[in-house]
């Protein structure tokens, strides 16, 4: 078991953007600060994750989720029942949300969780902001519950990995949105439907599957600007903003990296898309970038961000 001056060590490595990994009840988590863009990306980046899916903030008890997220009486009411534990409650980020847009895809809403396994409370109040924690695994591969599983599968990529013996759920969290559909579940998980139903005392809504996902385990799709995207542009055409990538950074004041760094550019995707979009730009046109690594899942994001969309989108 991690002792003080391990976990002590873990949130010292959290603040330099660094990533570990811990126990939860549910599963072991591969954590980065929430707040900081770059950590964030190196979380896909290290799972090799293929896309932008949206990211579950950690946070140490309800008053710091509280802050993030605007609570209707209803998540409000779960949050009681069953936080700390294996449920993931998903609701409109709160204005000035320190969580990177990046955790949350570009989305409006944010996916919070108060873990109850003591060594994740312990280093959530170490550190003192947000950490987001998928799985601490390869994409696509087995859930870890143990250290050692951690250790085998990511091979050093965490800058410390705590020790806090098997989890004891063994099973993803539940999740469950509040917007403005109501409540819906998301994702099924640690925490039974029933459970859920009876604490708000009536039948929810089970969507596993989503054009506009707002937690892992749904399909795919993400924030598209208002702007029509060309992609893979040399330079901008007459009208167009132009968002740089390497050697072609100097066609404005946009760039999501001078040096062609991917994890920068990955920290800045959905950041800069909003802040072309309210400048009322019409197109956006938007540099090469290398189909390697982050590239891949930000091009991605790109194609649907660019796709061609219905008449009520």
């Amino acid at each position: 078991m991690s002792s003080q001056t391990d976990i002590d060590a873990a949130a010292q490595a959290l603040r330099e953007g660094k990533l570990v990994a811990f126990p939860t009840e549910t599963v072991y988590g591969l954590g980065a600060d929430a707040t900081n863009g770059e950590a964030v990306a190196r979380v896909y980046a290290a799972k090799g994750r293929p896309s932008f899916n949206p990211l579950i903030a950690h946070v140490p008890d309800a008053q710091a989720a509280f802050a993030l997220g605007d609570f209707s009486p209803e998540a409000m009411a779960l949050a009681e029942a069953f936080w700390p534990g294996p449920l993931s409650l998903v609701v409109p980020r709160a204005s000035g949300c320190p969580v990177s847009l990046l955790a949350s895809s570009g989305l409006g809403s944010i996916a919070i969780r108060v873990p109850s396994h003591p060594v994740a409370l312990a280093l959530l109040k170490a550190f003192g902001r947000p950490v987001v924690a998928p799985s601490a695994n390869p994409s696509g591969k087995i859930s870890p519950t143990t250290a050692d599983h951690v250790r085998r599968h990511l091979k050093g990529k965490a800058a410390a990995v705590l020790d806090g013996g098997r989890c004891k759920v063994g099973v993803e969290s539940t999740v469950v949105s509040f917007l403005a559909d109501g409540p819906r579940l998301l994702r099924h998980g640690g925490v039974p439907r029933v459970e859920i139903e009876t604490v708000l005392g009536h039948a929810i809504a089970v969507e596993s599957h989503s054009a506009r996902p707002h937690a892992p385990g749904q399909l795919l799709s993400h924030y598209a600007p208002h702007a029509e995207l060309r992609l893979n542009a040399q330079a901008p055409r007459d009208g167009e903003a132009y968002l740089g990538f390497g050697r072609l950074h100097a066609h404005g004041p946009w760039t999501l990296s001078a040096t062609g760094d991917l994890v920068e550019a990955a920290a800045s995707l959905f950041r800069l898309l909003h802040e072309i979009d309210a400048t009322g730009a019409a197109r956006i046109a938007v540099a090469p970038i290398p189909h390697q690594g982050l590239g891949e899942a930000i091009n991605d994001r790109l194609m649907r961000a660019a796709a061609p969309r219905g008449p009520h989108e």
